[in-house]
């Protein structure tokens, strides 16, 4: 990428979006969530995990949110091979 990416733009085209300001805030308090339950030492280094994405109708209640690695948690949801 020769001249770099224009972070301006990517922000005023998707991320500042009223839906996505949303879903990053939901983000942000269910992380501030489990904080809260596990304390900081818990979470540190790792994501916490909507085990029914948000996405696809999951919320912040406790029941849908874990703790889980980086590597796990990040990425795309692939088609599982029969």
């Amino acid at each position: 990428m020769p001249n770099g990416r224009d972070y301006a733009a990517e922000y005023k085209r998707f991320h500042g979006k009223p839906a996505e300001i949303k879903k990053r805030a939901m983000r942000n308090a269910a992380r501030a969530e489990v904080t809260k339950s596990y304390g900081k030492e818990a979470v540190a280094g790792k994501d916490v995990h909507h085990k029914k994405a948000l996405r696809h109708g999951g919320g912040n209640g406790k029941g849908n949110l874990a703790i889980s690695g980086v590597h796990q948690n990040r990425g795309w949801e692939r088609e599982k091979k029969p």
